[in-house]
C-alpha cells in the first residue's frame, strides 16, 4: 500500500477546485449555450461518441487482451507487436495494444484532443444538399456516431499495422491520423487542441501525483528520440492528411489559406518532434539526423499547404481531356503526397514478409510454451539481418548482446533485455503471453569488475517456474596488478568464481574468498573485505576485484 501523507488528498482537491472555480467564472461571462449549440449542430446530442467509444476500445485491449487489469503497469507486450505478415495475432493487436501505463495513457490524451476536430468536421449529420438524417444508414447519426467513425478508425489502425517498419505497438499512427485530418479541414483549432492536450497531462500528472521528490542517480536510457516510431507517426499523419484533403474537395466549401495551413502543419509536426530521423549502429548506439529532419518538415509543410489551397483549375488551360495536363492543381499535391506515403510504406512490405527462422538459438535456453529465452553476446540481430542494404554509410544488419526471445510459431525474433540494460539493473523479468495466459522469464546477472581492465568476469541466469539454467559465463579476465611476478585472474564457473593465479612456475587455482574465510594461492593470501578482494602478499595489498553492484 503506498504511503501518502494526510494533505496530499487536499493537493488533489485543490486541482479540482481551481478547475470548477474557472468554468464556472466562464460560465457566467461567456455564454456557453453558443458553444453547445454549436455542438448539436454536428454531434449526436452535443457529444463526440465516436472518439469515446475508440477510446473505450483502446482501453479496452490494454486492460483485457494485455492483463493491464491484474498489472496495471506491467502488461503484456512481447505477443502483441506486429511481427510480420505470418503473424495475423500481432498485426490486428499493435495498432490498439501498448508497451506500458504511460505509454497508454499519452495516447488516450492525444485522441481525447485531437479526435473530436476530426469528429466535428466529418459530423453526425449529413451535409450535403438534400440529404436528411435517418435517409439511409450512411447518414443515420446514431450509426455515423457508434459504428462508421470507429470503423473509419480500425481501418487507419490497421493501415499503421500493415505498413509499419519493425514490431511497432500503439495507438500513435492513428493519433496521428486525427490530427492530419484535423489539420487540413481546420488547421487552428488543431493547434489549439494540441496544446491543450498538455494541460489534460498536467491535470493527469497533479492528480496521479501530487507532489513529487526527485534526488540525483544514476539511470539507464536511450536517448528519448530513439524510442519514436518515427515511420508509423509519419504514414498515419499522411494517411490522416490525404483524407482530411478528399472531405474538403466532395464538400466544396471555403479552403483554409495556404499560410494557416503551413504554419499549423509545422507547428504540429515541430511539437511532436517529427523532425527526429534517426538510425541506428549496433544494439545501442544510434545517430540523429537533425538538420535532415528539420528540411523534410518544412518541405511537407508547405506541400500540405499548397494542396490544401490550390484550386480546381487544370494545371494547363485548354488541355485536352484525360491529359495529364487536364489535371486539377490541388491533385498534383495529392501525387506527390501519395509518392511520399509509397517510399515510407514501400521497404515495410519486404520486411513484414520476414519471420523468424527455424535455427536453434545458440547456448541454454528456457521455455515457456512456444517461447524460447536464451542469452547472446553479439550475434546478428535476427529481425535486422534479413536484409542487408547500406546507403550513406549505414547499414541495416546489426550484432545484438542480451536476452533474446523467440517463437517460431508467432514469428518472434527480438532483444527482449540488452547486454548493458541487465549488467546496470543485475536483475529482469520478461514477460510473455498470448491470448488469456501470462508467464514470464527472470534474467539475472552476476559478476566481478577486474581492476585495470574496466571489464568484468560475470555469469548470466535464465529462470521460469519450473527451471534455472547457466545461460552464460564470460572466459578469465586476467587484472593489471602484478603480484610478486604472478598475473591473478578472476574465473567464472558453475559453481561460483575462482581465483587463479599464475607464473613461470605453473597455474594454481583456488576458490573465491568470503566475508570470513580466505584463499591463500602460490604464497598469496586472498581476502575479501566488504564487495572488495585483496591481494596479500609479505606486505603488500593489492585490490584485484570488486563485486558487481546494480541499480
Amino acid at each position: 500500500m503506498l504511503d501518502i501523507p494526510g494533505w496530499v488528498p487536499f493537493h488533489r482537491l485543490a486541482v479540482v477546485f481551481a478547475l470548477l472555480v474557472a468554468i464556472g467564472a466562464l460560465a457566467l461571462v461567456d455564454r456557453p449555450n453558443r458553444l453547445t449549440a454549436t455542438l448539436r449542430r454536428r454531434f449526436l446530442f452535443g457529444v463526440p461518441w465516436g472518439t469515446l467509444v475508440t477510446i473505450g476500445g483502446v482501453l479496452a485491449v490494454y486492460l483485457f487482451l494485455q492483463d493491464g487489469w491484474s498489472s496495471w503497469y506491467r502488461p503484456i507486450v512481447i505477443p502483441f507487436r506486429a511481427w510480420s505478415y505470418f503473424y495475423p495475432l500481432g498485426m490486428l493487436s499493435a495498432p490498439f495494444s501498448h508497451s506500458s501505463a504511460g505509454h497508454l495513457v499519452g495516447n488516450l490524451i492525444g485522441t481525447l484532443t485531437l479526435a473530436p476536430v476530426a469528429e466535428y468536421a466529418l459530423g453526425h449529420y449529413p451535409r450535403r444538399r438534400g440529404s436528411t438524417s435517418f435517409g439511409s444508414l450512411r447518414t443515420d447519426p446514431y450509426v455515423r456516431a457508434f459504428l462508421l467513425f470507429p470503423a473509419g478508425v480500425f481501418g487507419v489502425g490497421l493501415l499503421t499495422s500493415v505498413f509499419a517498419l519493425g514490431p511497432v505497438i500503439g495507438f500513435s499512427g492513428v493519433v496521428f491520423a486525427f490530427g492530419g485530418f484535423a489539420l487540413v479541414t481546420r488547421p487552428i483549432t488543431t493547434i489549439l487542441a494540441l496544446f491543450s492536450g498538455r494541460v489534460v497531462r498536467l491535470f493527469y500528472d497533479a492528480m496521479l501525483s501530487p507532489e513529487v521528490t526527485a534526488t540525483a542517480r544514476p539511470v539507464f536510457s536511450t536517448p528519448w528520440w530513439a524510442q519514436i516510431a518515427l515511420q508509423g507517426h509519419a504514414i498515419g499523419l499522411l494517411f490522416g492528411v490525404m483524407l482530411g484533403i478528399w472531405v474538403l474537395r466532395r464538400r466544396d466549401g471555403p479552403q483554409p489559406t495556404a499560410m494557416r495551413s503551413f504554419a499549423a502543419v509545422l507547428l504540429f509536426a515541430v511539437q511532436e518532434s517529427m523532425w527526429a530521423v534517426y538510425w541506428f549502429r549496433g544494439s545501442e548506439t544510434f545517430v540523429l539526423f537533425r538538420a535532415v529532419g528539420l528540411a523534410l518538415v518544412i518541405m511537407l509543410a508547405i506541400l500540405v499547404a499548397l494542396t490544401v489551397a490550390s484550386s480546381n483549375r487544370p494545371i494547363r488551360a485548354n488541355a485536352p481531356t484525360g491529359s495529364v495536363g487536364s489535371a486539377h492543381r490541388w491533385q498534383v499535391g495529392i501525387a506527390v503526397l501519395l509518392l511520399a506515403t509509397s517510399a515510407l510504406t514501400g521497404p515495410a512490405i519486404p520486411a513484414n514478409m520476414f519471420t523468424a527462422a527455424s535455427d536453434d538459438l545458440p547456448g541454454e535456453r528456457v521455455d515457456v510454451r512456444d517461447y524460447e529465452i536464451t542469452y547472446v553476446e553479439d550475434v546478428p540481430n535476427g529481425l535486422t539481418a534479413a536484409f542487408d542494404i547500406e546507403l550513406f554509410g549505414e547499414s541495416t544488419t546489426t550484432n545484438t548482446s542480451g536476452v533474446v526471445v523467440k517463437s517460431e510459431q508467432r514469428g518472434i525474433w527480438t532483444t527482449a533485455v540488452s547486454k548493458n540494460r541487465l549488467a546496470f539493473d543485475g536483475r529482469s523479468v520478461v514477460r510473455l503471453g498470448g491470448v488469456g495466459w501470462r508467464d514470464e522469464a527472470v534474467a539475472a546477472r552476476d559478476g566481478y569488475v577486474v581492476m585495470g581492465t574496466g571489464t568484468s568476469a560475470y555469469r548470466v541466469f535464465l529462470a521460469t517456474e519450473n527451471e534455472t539454467v547457466l545461460a552464460h559465463k564470460t572466459g578469465p579476465v586476467q587484472a593489471e596488478p602484478v603480484v610478486a611476478g604472478r598475473n591473478i585472474s578472476v574465473v567464472p564457473t558453475d559453481a561460483g568464481y575462482d581465483l587463479r593465479v599464475s607464473s613461470d612456475r605453473g597455474t594454481v587455482r583456488g576458490p573465491m574468498p568470503t566475508a570470513n574465510v580466505s584463499t591463500t594461492l602460490d604464497d598469496i593470501r586472498f581476502v575479501r573485505h566488504e564487495q572488495f578482494v585483496f591481494a596479500e602478499h609479505r606486505g603488500t595489498r593489492v585490490r584485484v576485484a570488486r563485486e558487481e553492484t546494480y541499480k
